[in-house]
Order: structure tokens, then C-alpha cells, then sequence
């Protein structure tokens, strides 16, 4: 039997977590083949520009991922957004970044849920979504509650796979497109600038959806007290982590707009990475779809893992209920009770969301209030760093300034930019996390959150 460890020692997480872990986290729950399930989206908004949203959204979220690892450095504990904003401005707004944060992190294993069911539905249509539905809610529930090195093991299995499918398309659309006709070098230009195309509004539209590709990014940080020297690693993880998806994202829809340009339109838009792989090589038409599935798997996994350590992070410091959210399992040494209350609210979300909005929008609509919790955090982030590093800094420099002013900026304009619908769930949400606080607290004048720092560690 195993032993409960006393209060004045009690079980913490394990630092195992290297720098190349913590990267392939970051890329799997961001997702390698990210831009392919809204190229068509990109690419009818911006015009045919795809690659160039993607590059701008990648330097657009490189400040935000700059101020993330900043505050890792500053705080390596497991609740990320939360503690930053609560430890550098004030408790009750770290509470209300916590709860919007809470919102986006059950949405993204609740979506993935949704997603691969309805896939794999497609696949095997004899099979239920609602057997779908649990089976991948219950598998995504069962590895994490293995323990974070169980879930880096099969995020490196992952994006081998991954990375194999995405070197095949490669290779077989150099193949389409030097072995069909085109009119010179003016034809590789054309995907970065069209004259014939170019609209700077539509390009900026563009980006706003392309920002998409890097949401997740941000989940690196909730591993800080499981990462391996995090004052250095989770800032390096990243930025890294920002820079290999938007390069390799931009490589993709880069080969993509070659084989098939975009003046021709696409049969359909949601699903038009496909039936470019199709051309490039017919074979690829059903692989890309199930990599996408496989994608899927990988990000809901990651995303239920880091919504567990929030919920630990935001339990421990009495934010949440103590004694059920800010406990660590002595055996695997992971917060299996969150891992458990995310997998129930996931699989509930799977059921319920395409029974709201229908199952043709429930995945969108998901998504969109996933990105009003992401926002909200992403904001409150870059203000923790602005108020840390250059507010509270004797020397005023201007690398300081600059990256979370504009990072904040940046998320602000996209957070507004949200559809009407994700900004009025997304306010009910908020709302609730309001109540509740001023109630835990007899109007805010009690003490909100105790925050408890793990120990440092040689």
C-alpha cells in the first residue's frame, strides 16, 4: 500500500522534462500539420496569401511566447498565466486570467474530442460517434494519467509520424510541380506576393485566422515544475517551439499553393489540404485525413495535460478546492483528479457542443471560444511582463518595452476581432468566474488566492 505523504512534505511534481520534451509538447499540441485543416479558410480570406499570414502570425505571437518564457524564468510553477498575472499585478486578476484560462484549456481536448470522433466516424461509419466520442476520451484520459514522461514518449511517436507524412507530401509535391508546366520564376513568387491578388485588408484578415496555427504554444509554461532547469528551458522551448511550427507550417502551405494555385477554386474549402495532397499524389488523399486524426489525438492529449496542471496550479493556491484540485497522485506523481475531472467535462463538452450548435458548427464554435480564453491570457501575460521587467526595472530597456506592448496589442486587436457569438458565451463564462470569486472572497474583500511557490531546486 502506498503511503500518503505528510502535510509538512507533501508529494510535488517530478522535474524530468528536457528541453527537446518540453519542445515536443509544445509542437504537438500546436500540432505539426496545424495549418493544413484551415489552409482553405487562409487562403480564400487573405487572397492566396497564405504563406505570407502564416509568417506574420508567427512574428505576431513571438512577442507573446518572448513575455511566457520571461515570466517561466521569473515563476517556474505549474500555473502559468495565472500566477504571472496574480503575482505581478494583482491576485483577483491572476483569479480572472486563471478562469479564462481554465475555459480555454478544457475547450482544446473537448474539440480534439470532437474532431476525431466525427473523423474517425467517417472512417468507420458503423462505429457511433457517441463510442468515438468515449473511446478517445478515455484513451487521452488513460495516458496522462500514466505520468508526463508516458505522455513525452508517445508525443515523440507522434511527430515521427507526423513528420514522416508531412516529408512524403513534400517530396510529392516537388515531384507535381517540377514535372508540370508553369510560367518561369514569377510562378514560386506568387504564394508570398500576387500583384493580381494582394488586398493589404484581406492579407490582415488573413492573419488574424493564421494566428490560429500557434494557439497552444503557451501550454509549455504549465510544465515549468516538471521541466529540467526551467528558468532556462521553457523560455528556450518557446520561442523554439514558435519559430519549428511557423517555419515548417509556412514550408507546407508553401508547397501546397504551388501544386494547387490559387486562382483555381478548391472543391471545398474546409477540407482543401486534402484534395491538394490528392493531386500531388492520389494515395495522399486519404492519408493526409487520417494524420489529421492522428494530429488531433496528440493535441487533445497535450491539452487535457496541461488543463490538469492549471487546475493544480490554480487548487494549490486555493483558487479552487484544495483538497481536490491541488493534490498529486504519490504513485505517478501527476494531479490525476484533474486529469479525471478534464476527461469527464471533455467528453461531456463532445456530446454537448454539436448538440447546441449543431454538428457543423459545434467544432467552430468551440474553437472560437477557446480563442477568447487563449486571448484573454495571452493579454494578461504580456502585461505581467511589461509591469515585471520594464515597470519595475531602474534601467528602462527598450527590449523589455517592446515585445510585450506589442504583444498586447496584437492579442487585444484579435480578441475584439472574435465572432459575436464566442464573445457573448465567452462573457457568460467570465461571468460565472466573477461570481464565484466575489463570493469565495464576500465581495473581494477577502483573500482570494495563496499563492504557495515550489522550492527551488539545485
Amino acid at each position: 500500500m502506498a503511503t500518503t505523504p505528510s502535510p509538512a512534505h507533501p508529494t510535488r511534481l517530478r522535474r524530468t522534462l528536457t528541453l527537446w520534451d518540453l519542445i515536443l509538447y509544445g509542437v504537438i499540441v500546436i500540432q505539426p500539420v496545424a495549418p493544413m485543416s484551415v489552409f482553405g479558410v487562409l487562403s480564400e480570406r487573405g487572397h492566396g496569401h497564405v504563406v505570407t499570414t502564416i509568417l506574420i502570425a508567427m512574428v505576431a505571437m513571438l512577442f507573446t511566447a518572448v513575455s511566457y518564457g520571461r515570466m517561466a524564468r521569473a515563476y517556474p510553477s505549474a500555473g502559468s498565466a495565472f500566477t504571472y498575472v496574480g503575482q505581478e499585478i494583482n491576485p483577483a486578476l491572476g483569479y480572472v486570467t486563471g478562469w479564462s484560462m481554465v475555459m480555454d484549456y478544457m475547450l482544446n481536448p473537448m474539440i480534439c474530442i470532437i474532431w476525431c470522433s466525427q473523423q474517425a466516424n467517417v472512417f468507420a461509419p458503423r462505429i457511433p460517434y457517441g463510442v468515438w466520442a468515449l473511446f478517445f476520451a478515455a484513451v487521452f484520459t488513460l495516458l496522462n494519467i500514466q505520468g508526463v514522461k508516458t505522455s513525452a514518449r508517445v508525443n515523440t511517436a507522434l511527430a515521427i509520424g507526423m513528420g514522416v507524412v508531412i516529408a512524403i507530401f513534400f517530396v510529392a509535391a516537388a515531384r507535381y510541380v517540377f514535372g508540370s508546366p508553369h510560367d518561369g520564376a514569377a510562378f514560386f513568387g506568387r504564394p508570398f506576393y500576387d500583384p493580381h491578388l494582394w488586398n493589404l485588408p484581406a492579407v490582415l484578415g488573413g492573419t488574424s485566422v493564421a494566428v490560429l496555427t500557434y494557439i497552444g504554444f503557451d501550454g509549455i509554461s504549465t510544465l515549468s515544475e516538471e521541466a529540467e532547469n526551467p528558468r532556462r528551458n521553457i523560455l528556450l522551448a518557446t520561442v523554439l517551439t514558435c519559430l519549428v511550427i511557423g517555419i515548417l507550417s509556412a514550408l507546407e502551405v508553401y508547397a501546397a499553393q504551388l501544386v494547387w494555385p490559387a486562382s483555381e477554386p478548391y472543391p471545398n474549402v474546409d477540407t482543401a489540404f486534402t484534395f491538394v495532397a490528392g493531386r500531388a499524389w492520389a494515395p495522399l488523399f486519404a492519408v493526409v485525413g487520417f494524420t489529421l486524426v492522428v494530429a488531433n489525438f496528440g493535441s487533445g492529449m497535450g491539452a487535457q495535460l496541461g488543463a490538469a496542471r492549471l487546475l493544480y496550479g490554480m487548487g494549490r493556491s486555493k483558487a479552487l478546492p484544495q483538497s481536490f484540485f491541488g493534490v498529486v497522485d504519490p504513485r505517478h506523481r501527476v494531479p490525476r483528479n484533474n486529469v479525471l475531472f478534464v476527461g469527464v467535462l471533455a467528453l461531456g463538452g463532445a456530446f454537448l457542443l454539436p448538440a447546441v450548435a449543431g454538428e457543423a458548427t459545434g467544432y467552430e464554435l468551440g474553437a472560437n471560444l477557446l480563442n477568447f480564453g487563449a486571448l484573454i491570457a495571452f493579454m494578461g501575460v504580456n502585461a505581467a511582463a511589461f509591469v515585471r521587467y520594464y515597470l519595475r526595472e531602474a534601467d528602462k530597456k527598450l527590449g523589455n518595452l517592446l515585445p510585450p506592448v506589442l504583444g498586447f496589442v496584437i492579442c487585444f486587436l484579435l480578441w475584439w476581432n472574435l465572432s459575436a457569438k464566442a464573445r457573448v458565451f465567452g462573457a457568460i463564462w467570465m461571468a460565472l468566474g466573477i461570481a464565484v470569486g466575489a463570493w469565495k472572497t464576500r465581495g473581494f474583500r477577502g483573500n482570494l488566492i495563496d499563492f504557495e511557490l515550489p522550492p527551488e531546486e539545485a
